[in-house]
C-alpha cells in the first residue's frame, strides 16, 4: 500500500440484481489528488462514488481509507462518513433549518464541537463558497447554484480527508454551474483530495490531475487530462469524446 494513498480500491465488483454494475475496479487516488470520474450514463460511475463511503455496499473486493478497511456499520461507519466529504446531485440541505445551522449541525452532533466555534467555522466557510451574506435564509429562499454551494461548505465543515462529488452541476441551470465549479476548482487549488463524478468537461481538463473513463461498469482508460482529450487510446473513449465535445 502507497503511503501517500488515501483511497484504494481493490478488485471490487457490484451487482444490482442481474446488472453488473461494477466490474474488478481497481483505483487509487493519492492524497491531494483532483481525480475526475466521466462516461456515458449508467457506466457506474455514480455507484463508483457511492461505494467509497459505503452508501452503496459492494459484493467483493475491498476499500480502504487512509489504509483502513470499510466499516460495516456502527459508529466506526459514522466516523469513517465525517471523514470523507460527500456533496450530491440534488442538495440535500435540511429544509427547516437555516444555512447557518445546515453547516453547524454536523460539526455539533458528529464531530462534538460548541456551537459558537461551530458557528464561526461555518460562516467562514460559508463566505469562502461566496454565501456568506446567505447564512440566516432558508434553503428554500436560494438559488440551486447558492444551495450547492451552502451543501460544499457543510460538507467541508466537517473537515474530510477526501471530498466526493456525485454530478454536482447537473440538477444546476446553466448559469449557476460555474460558480458552483470555481468553488470546487478553489478547493481543487487549496490542496483538497478530490473525486468528482462529472459531465463537465472542462472542469476535467481544467482541474483533473487524472481522468478515470467508465463504461460499462469498469474503468476503461486512466491518463491525464491532456493525453484522455487529445489522444484518448481506445475506441471506446474515442467515440464517447466524438459525441460530447462536438455538441
Amino acid at each position: 500500500m502507497s503511503s501517500r494513498a488515501l483511497v484504494e480500491l481493490h478488485h471490487v465488483d457490484k451487482h444490482f440484481g442481474p446488472l453488473h454494475v461494477l466490474r474488478d475496479i481497481n483505483l487509487t487516488v493519492e492524497r491531494g489528488e483532483v481525480v475526475v470520474v466521466i462516461g456515458p450514463s449508467g457506466g457506474g460511475k455514480s455507484t463508483l462514488c457511492r461505494a467509497i463511503n459505503r452508501l452503496e455496499t459492494i459484493d467483493s473486493g475491498e476499500i480502504a481509507i487512509d489504509g483502513r478497511p470499510l466499516p460495516a456499520e456502527g459508529r466506526e461507519l459514522a466516523r469513517l462518513r465525517a471523514d470523507v466529504g460527500m456533496v450530491f446531485q440534488s442538495f440535500n440541505l435540511f429544509a427547516h433549518k437555516t444555512v447557518l445551522q445546515n453547516v453547524t449541525l454536523g460539526q455539533i452532533k458528529v464531530r462534538g464541537k460548541d456551537r459558537k466555534s461551530a458557528e464561526e467555522r461555518a460562516r467562514g466557510l460559508l463566505d469562502r463558497v461566496g454565501v456568506g451574506t446567505q447564512a440566516d435564509k432558508y434553503p428554500a429562499q436560494l438559488s440551486g447554484g447558492q444551495q450547492q454551494r451552502v451543501a460544499i461548505a457543510r460538507a467541508l465543515a466537517m473537515d474530510p480527508k477526501i471530498m466526493l462529488f456525485d454530478e454536482p452541476t447537473s440538477a444546476l441551470d446553466p448559469e449557476m454551474i460555474n460558480e458552483v465549479l470555481e468553488v470546487m476548482r478553489q478547493l481543487a487549488r487549496d490542496g483538497m483530495t478530490m473525486v468528482v463524478v462529472t459531465h463537465e468537461m472542462g472542469f476535467a481538463r481544467s482541474a483533473a490531475n487524472r481522468v478515470v473513463f467508465m463504461a460499462d461498469g469498469g474503468i476503461v482508460e486512466e491518463t491525464t487530462p491532456d493525453e484522455f482529450f487529445t489522444a484518448p487510446r481506445t475506441d471506446r473513449a474515442k467515440d464517447f469524446l466524438s459525441k460530447i465535445l462536438h455538441h
